[in-house]
């Protein structure tokens, strides 16, 4: 493998990707989900079910990003740094955002939609089924996916094996993922290994690869590999949402637009920078992380409340309420608590004496 070129500048176009895929999963949840998952209509627009079903690939995109950006900023982290650095990127911003929502479904949720102390406590802890209570919001699913992915390379970190024996950390990855959907399709493999979504963090891991520099038959029959289990895992999800949405997916149409997705993503990294101002760049990809947290069982919630039924100006104008709510924890909560909770716990392992970074590292620009 070639050295590493480090740039210290992000992607920029990555920040935009973010935001087309959070409006994706928007126009699902918005458009095809609600109907049929909470059982009142006004919670949607059915008119826009044919194209909104396909929404659902948003998240696809988002772990693919997910894979390029954590082995970006993993590179010249420890274990620690990484922790640390992942830590105070997700948490204070994901506990602040379920906490409006939670205050939203006790102030105007009922009858359709209730809360409780106790679910609240349990999201703390973010798997909150774990603990025996509902996500706060349905989208936090995906959120325990990321979780599980930052844990794996933590680990990997710190056996020294990333991104050092990434070739073979996919293979077996791979290799799992296929022999159990396959097979017995167990769902502690399921969910220990991500066996329904790994494909498209290895599709993000070996982007990164070539983006900093490698080209070799390896990197390409391993993304050719990771792009066919990616491909299988999104039909899988098209089937297991069919049953539970009342809807049929056509699985070329699947496969194209997951195909188109990677294909951007990926041409995406080859642009160095935008002819756009860098705030709004900044902004866009800021805001797409809460706005993700709080569109669905937030903007449920007014829906039903207000019973926009077929009411597409007052649907806008709630999206454009949400979009504008997401900015303002981006730039008055999330940046200011980032930074705090991430001096409080490098300060805290400066005194235990747990270096953040390897020796020979160069700054990173991604968080």
């Amino acid at each position: 493998m070639p050295p590493a070129t480090h740039p210290a500048s992000r992607v920029e176009a990555l920040d935009l990707l973010r935001l087309v895929a959070v409006l994706a999963v928007v126009l699902y949840h918005y458009g095809f989900w609600g109907p049929t998952s909470q059982g009142v209509p006004q919670v949607a627009l059915p008119w826009l079910a044919p194209a909104a079903k396909y929404g659902f690939l948003g998240v696809p995109g988002f772990f693919i990003i997910s894979g390029f950006v954590i082995a970006y900023s993993a590179e010249g982290r420890t274990a620690t740094g990484f922790a640390i650095a992942r830590f105070s990127r997700i948490y204070p911003t994901f506990v602040f955002c379920m906490t409006l929502t939670f205050l939203a479904i006790v102030l105007l949720g009922p009858p359709h939609f209730e809360t409780s102390a106790a679910q609240w406590f349990a999201n703390l802890f973010i798997a909150a089924p774990a603990f025996g209570q509902p996500y706060m919001d349905g989208a936090y699913w995906s959120l325990v996916i990321e979780v599980v992915f930052y844990a794996w390379v933590a680990v990997f970190i710190a056996a020294g094996l990333f991104p050092r024996r990434i070739d073979v950390i996919i293979m077996a990855w791979l290799a799992i993922t296929l022999a159990n959907e396959l097979t017995i399709d167990a769902p502690i493999i399921e969910k220990l290994f991500l066996a329904d979504d790994s494909g498209y963090f290895a599709v993000g891991l070996l982007i990164y690869e070539f983006y900093r520099g490698r080209r070799d038959a390896m990197l390409y029959g391993l993304l050719a590999l990771a792009t066919g289990t990616a491909v299988f895992q999104s039909i899988h999800k098209a089937v297991k949402l069919a049953p539970h949405t009342g809807g049929t997916f056509d699985e070329w149409t699947v496969t194209a637009v997951f195909l188109a997705s990677a294909a951007i993503i990926f041409m995406a990294t080859r642009v160095r920078h935008l002819p756009l101002p860098p705030g709004l760049v900044l902004a866009a990809g800021g805001l797409t992380y809460p706005l993700y947290l709080l569109h669905m069982q937030l903007g449920y919630v007014l829906f039903v409340r207000w019973h926009p039924a077929g009411a597409t100006g007052l649907t806008i104008t709630i999206v454009l309420g949400m979009i504008g709510l997401s900015w303002v924890v981006w730039r008055y909560f999330e940046r200011g608590a980032q930074g705090w909770i991430r001096n409080v716990l490098t300060r805290g392992a400066t005194r235990l004496g747990w270096p953040l970074r390897l020796r020979t590292a160069a700054g990173s620009g991604i968080t």
